[in-house]
């Protein structure tokens, strides 16, 4: 073995050798199968930390199914990224002052696939570098052949059975990219804004019961009053009771509405009155609903730009036509010159500051929708899209969460899973976008729609549709306005076109449990490993990808698509604040991979993984696990270098020494402990149990206990022991666990990641472990003493024994006389005097100190040492204890106080447990 570890050497052979070799889905059909599929990063995306925990965690749960002898899938594949993948090669064109108009949709989709096959998919090549042992050979892709089959499928299926329709709704609008987008990809930002208030007066020479004869509605979106339709009232307020169901004017437009009665009008917040423009507000679009408006008659003020248009009724003033909605380019937009028009009129009530002076309107910090790409402000916009019945799809992922059939792990989740659920909204499914799954419907100009396969499928509908007249003929076209060219229904001549939208991304990827196995065709895989036994994922995905798939795969394949959904939480930076790149805190895995090794990394992940918590980023713990990686490979050089060699055992060996009967019932107890945790998904307890033993009571205590020992039967235990270390370690550490099996044994044809798990076989042997506990206390405590009173580790002491202890030390003179380093054991009672008195279970064993120290000094040294450390323990408690620091500090200061107030209570109890060895 080389004498140093270095991580970068073997990690790059080993995913190299398992791949090559096809290790990564062993063949076993006789097996039970483990299934796991890969959330699918996007195709433009990098790993990112978040991507290291995901993937870590899953390639722990694969490569510890392998071992269990399972036939373990790991599907992998890429989504298309529809939006952020068309932005890039636009960006491109940019670059080469071009755009995508200038080429007709079938060139710019061919541009994007050139794209991916030059420089997409960087990420799986890093999941590579992560160790993520994914069926490589069966990469799948959200629009390769099999997937685009089964979208498609899957929209005709739904569409026929009434689950997928077209609908005029509000959606978040991206003015920029020109397209609806998902709740997933709107940001919330605090901008700073303005509140306005303004009188609408009310019609017909109505007045309130106060005689005022208007009504004071207040916004912040002030330009969106062009397309006002009503004013609502809290239907209990006694203010407005007299005028409800009475006519209101908007001064601008001079549109003539109602004055509604509904709950959302809150009586406490302003004048409890509420403007109502439902095309362009979420809650106002559910109050116009409630108050009688079709969407298909709610006004729109806004192109896909949000420039201002003409509403159906005309009554928005020419002047404002083609404005944007907000100031740009020192140019006004609608929002200030409506509120300048309403100011002229008398119809603006000015904000009065503290100090009296007036303004236009009251400041205030506004939650701010935005595009995370687009960049821009998002409009609730009222467009035709197109929709799936969430509410029916989501009843049957419910009851299988509720009789067990998908357990959702932590329980915790549960709760917020049936909230969103029960009070699911219709999915928008449609984008307009030119990359993606385009749908498969085409329109005639009669509005009538046709969902079909392929163009002769839809034209052949259209043709039945129209057979009313002879001999009537279908046409495909471009769009709407070639269609209108063309159709001439009195000679029975009939043009369709095809819906330029395509299928928002998730709605691909909740296939993705089944389509990656072949579905729709009945495949052996799919029969295999549907349902998937486990999802991994983070909880900020639960509504927009795992709740979807359950969705789709309970109604398409009638049984739940994994059996257990895992939760994780989020990789925080140091101080537990969010990453972002707007904070410059985001950390780079690859160069963590780089400066620790991607075991390290992969270790740190799972054992902070506790369910239910983030994660927070911590070198210091990161180098301590390559420390551990160091300390383990040390371990197996020592043992090859004294004829430790690899096992050919799966049982425990035949073992007659204490300290080897110990360490195989320390074998047992670990493997039972790791079984417990993942069964339990309890990553951190399985990657601490194994930490634990590897290094504590592997390294650290049975090597030392059998040095200048090591007959035939230890160098059989050791090189046992050690090979399980290395199995029990393959899934969190596979590079250096691999490098160690193949290195320590003549095993290329039996490499680590297709080895079984540890079955020892074996129980713990309770005389053996009762003694060697005992070994291990007596030396920790001596060595404790030795380090409490300033004395050299190598020092010799003489000890006096219980008589009841000589049968054990009798059995373990010779671990006692080299770890322990006494000087003499004697069994006759201490000598009066000065004495460290060592507590090892229930006895009691003395170490006469007169003449080994300078009693007195010593007791001086340490009872100053113990008054600072109790007057700064104590200042730092009353710190935390005052209200007014916990509070307004900032969070990081006081972590660091706790933290250190805690150093210095368990500094005070080490020196008051010194002072009291002294007797």
């Amino acid at each position: 073995m080389e004498k140093t570890f270095d991580p970068a050497a073997i990690e790059a052979k080993w995913a190299q050798t398992w791949e090559s070799r096809g290790l990564f889905r062993p063949a076993r059909p006789d097996a039970q199968p483990f299934t796991i599929v890969n959330p699918p990063p996007n195709v433009t995306g990098a790993l990112h930390i978040g991507h290291a925990l995901d993937n870590t965690l899953q390639d722990v749960l694969v490569r510890y199914e392998r071992l269990r002898g399972k036939d373990a899938l790991w599907v992998v594949g890429m989504d298309h990224a529809g939006i952020a993948t068309q932005m890039v090669v636009e960006r491109q064109l940019e670059e080469r002052q071009d755009k995508r108009t200038n080429y007709t949709r079938d060139e710019f989709v061919e541009k994007v696939w050139q794209w991916k096959a030059e420089s997409g998919g960087q990420i799986t090549r890093q999941l590579r570098r992560l160790g993520c042992s994914m069926d490589w050979a069966n990469e799948r892709f959200t629009m390769d052949d099999g997937l685009n089959r089964a979208v498609a499928k899957v929209f005709i299926d739904l569409h026929r059975q009434g689950l997928i329709y077209r609908d005029k709704r509000l959606v978040n609008w991206d003015p920029k990219l020109k397209t609806a987008i998902s709740d997933l990809e709107v940001e919330t930002h605090e901008v700073q804004g303005g509140f306005w208030h303004f009188k609408y007066p009310l019609a017909d020479g109505v007045t309130l019961d106060d005689g005022r004869d208007h009504i004071v509605v207040a916004t912040t979106r002030p330009e969106t009053m062009l397309a006002d339709m009503a004013v609502a009232v809290h239907p209990d307020d006694p203010r407005y009771r007299s005028v409800i169901g009475k006519d209101i004017l908007q001064p601008i437009t001079g549109r003539r509405f109602k004055v509604v009665a509904d709950e959302h009008a809150d009586p406490e917040l302003g004048s409890g009155a509420v403007k109502i423009t439902p095309g362009h507000d979420f809650n106002d679009f559910e109050v116009g609903k409630r108050a009688g408006f079709k969407p298909g008659d709610m006004l729109n003020m806004f192109d896909a730009e949000a420039n201002v248009v003409q509403t159906a009724d005309g009554l928005i003033p020419e002047e404002y036509l083609g404005l944007h909605r907000f100031r740009r380019d020192s140019v006004d937009g609608a929002r200030e010159l409506v509120v300048r028009r309403m100011k002229e009129a008398g119809f603006l009530i000015p904000h009065v500051n503290k100090d009296g002076g007036e303004h236009d309107a009251e400041p205030r910090t506004i939650q701010t929708p935005f595009g995370d790409r687009g960049g821009v402000v998002i409009e609730p916009w009222l467009t035709d899209q197109w929709y799936v019945d969430a509410e029916t799809l989501a009843q049957p992922p419910m009851q299988a969460v509720r009789d067990g059939r998908i357990n959702i792990v932590p329980k915790t989740w549960e709760k917020t899973f049936f909230n969103w659920m029960e009070n699911i909204q219709p999915w928008c499914v449609s984008r307009q976008l030119w990359w993606g799954h385009r749908i498969p419907a085409w329109f005639d100009d009669d509005g009538n729609i046709f969902v079909a396969e392929t163009e002769e499928e839809a034209a052949s509908l259209a043709a039945q549709h129209h057979g009313r007249v002879a001999g009537a003929s279908v046409l495909i076209v471009d769009d709407e306005e070639a269609a209108i060219a063309v159709t001439n229904k009195e000679e029975g001549i009939f043009a369709i076109w095809r819906d330029p939208d395509v299928l928002d991304t998730w709605f691909s990827s909740a296939l993705w449990p089944f389509a990656t196995l072949g579905w729709p065709d009945d495949t052996e895989m799919l029969r295999r490993h549907y349902p998937n036994d486990v999802l991994v994922s983070g909880f900020d995905i639960l509504f927009f990808w795992d709740a979807r798939m359950a969705m789709q795969g309970m109604h398409f394949l009638n049984e739940v698509p994994w059996k257990t959904l895992y939760l994780h939480g989020l990789v925080r930076a140091p101080d537990g604040a969010k990453m972002s790149k707007s904070k410059g805190n985001v950390v780079d895995p690859l160069g963590l991979i780089d400066q620790y090794g991607a075991d390290a990394l992969r270790f740190f992940m799972a054992a902070m993984e506790s369910q239910g918590r983030d994660i927070k980023m911590d070198d210091a713990r990161l180098a301590g696990y390559r420390n551990f990686a160091t300390k383990l490979w040390n371990a197996a050089r020592f043992c090859e270098a004294n004829g430790i060699a690899a096992s050919t055992s799966l049982e425990a060996p035949a073992a007659s020494l204490p300290v080897n009967r110990w360490i195989i019932g320390e074998v047992a107890d670990t493997v039972a402990e790791m079984e417990r945790a993942f069964a339990a998904y309890r990553f951190d307890d399985a990657a601490n149990a194994i930490y634990s033993f590897a290094w504590d009571r592997f390294c650290d205590w049975y090597l030392e206990l059998i040095k200048g020992a090591i007959d035939d039967e230890t160098k059989t235990v050791a090189g046992w022991v050690l090979d399980q270390i290395l199995v029990m370690l393959h899934p969190f550490m596979p590079f250096i666990t691999e490098e160690l099996w193949t290195g320590l044994g003549d095993r290329e044809a039996y490499p680590l990641i297709t080895a079984k798990w540890p079955e020892p076989k074996a129980e713990r042997d309770a005389e053996a472990s009762a003694d060697i506990d005992w070994l291990i206390r007596l030396v920790g405590e001596l060595r404790g003493a030795k380090a409490e009173l300033g004395l050299p580790p190598g020092v010799r002491l003489t000890a006096h024994f219980p008589a009841s202890l000589k049968g054990r030390t009798d059995k373990l003179a010779a671990q006692l006389d080299r770890l322990a380093r006494l000087e003499a054991i004697r069994f006759d009672p201490a000598p009066a005097g000065a004495s460290a008195q060592l507590v090892v279970g229930d006895e009691t064993i003395t170490v006469p100190l007169e003449g080994v120290i300078d009693i007195a000094a010593e007791r001086d040294r340490l009872s100053k040492a113990l008054a600072a450390a109790t007057k700064e323990r104590d200042s730092l408690a009353a710190r935390l204890a005052n209200p007014a620091f916990v509070e307004r500090a900032k969070p990081e200061a006081v972590d660091k106080a706790r933290a250190d107030h805690d150093a210095k209570a368990a500094e005070a109890d080490r020196l008051t447990a010194a002072l009291a060895r002294l007797g």
